[in-house]
């Protein structure tokens, strides 16, 4: 799938321990920074409400960013495949500080829920480059326990994430709910610059970009957020708003998976499903993910305003 997979076992045999060290470290700051920002900003998400008003568009503060990032990703992948895992990571942790700066210094609503997908298309980068570059750097065999440490980072951020954005948004003011990213990921950014030296990609064919198939499952993503968003909401269940965009999202996650059984080097490649141990463990992460980010999102709003 990618040309430096290839060489994972020469690089992590070549690189020295304490430079695989640092580069580890670096990355799972970039990681942290990813994870953390959604636990953060939803403890300051009623004060935000509170000074920049927009109660009607609470939501999309949190589901703008993981749509962006959720649509990114494969993106990214490929990216890195294309052009380097180096540049491309480093391009997504810029990108993630640049939306962090930006949403810290918005001035309402529609402006923070813009510069939240800036930060999230970054965020989409900084996952799959993370996990990229581990993989470029660690042999198959070792792979699983640094997968361990990225959970524990992501249950750490679960954990923390609210307190500490409560405490900053007590003590420091909510924007800093945001600017916080920055030094974290200058550190990061200076870290991986001066010492990740991945090998040169292996010639061969380009990889291809799954063009269509990005856009199909786009599509589909953004049509099922804004179902789940507005339904009930701005619009009532049965309006041929929400019908017209159920039936969109139907369209296109079919039209998407029929799309991936054609492509050279689909975006998602759907053979892995044929493992009963990997589609179970799929569908765990969803339920997961599903439950986790819901708590976490409303229960600091129930709990600061009701």
């Amino acid at each position: 799938m990618d040309r430096d997979s290839a060489n994972s076992a020469g690089t992590s045999g070549g690189e020295k321990p304490r430079t695989v060290r640092v580069v580890l470290t670096a990355v799972m700051i970039a990681m942290l920074l990813a994870s953390l920002d959604t636990m953060i900003t939803s403890t300051a998400i009623p004060t935000i409400v509170g000074e920049l008003g927009g109660l009607e568009h609470l939501s999309w503060v949190v589901t703008i960013y993981t749509l962006a990032t959720v649509a990114s990703t494969p993106l990214w992948g490929k990216a890195g495949d294309l052009y380097g895992r180096k540049g491309v990571f480093l391009t997504s942790v810029v990108l993630f500080l640049i939306g962090s700066a930006l949403c810290g210094a918005a001035q309402d609503m529609g402006q923070l829920i813009a510069f939240r997908a800036v930060q999230g298309l970054g965020g989409g980068g900084l996952l799959v480059g993370a996990m990229a570059i581990i993989g470029s750097l660690i042999p198959p065999r070792e792979v699983g326990k640094y997968q361990g440490v990225m959970a524990a980072i992501s249950a750490l951020s679960m954990i923390g994430g609210p307190l500490i954005g409560g405490a900053i948004t007590d003590h420091l003011g909510w924007r800093w709910a945001f600017y916080i990213n920055l030094p974290l990921g200058a550190v990061a950014l200076v870290m991986i610059s001066a010492v990740l030296h991945l090998p040169k990609t292996a010639q061969g064919p380009r990889p291809k970009v799954d063009y269509l198939g990005a856009a199909l499952l786009t599509a589909a993503i953004t049509s099922t957020v804004l179902v789940t968003t507005w339904g009930g909401t701005e619009y009532p269940w049965g309006s041929g708003q929400i019908i017209g965009l159920i039936v969109i999202s139907v369209l296109s996650t079919a039209a998407f998976l029929y799309a991936e059984t054609k492509a050279a080097e689909p975006i998602l490649p759907l053979h892995v499903f044929r493992n009963r141990n990997f589609s179970l463990i799929a569908l765990i992460g969803f339920l997961v993910g599903f439950v986790t980010v819901g708590g976490v999102f409303y229960l600091p709003l129930f709990l600061q305003t009701v």
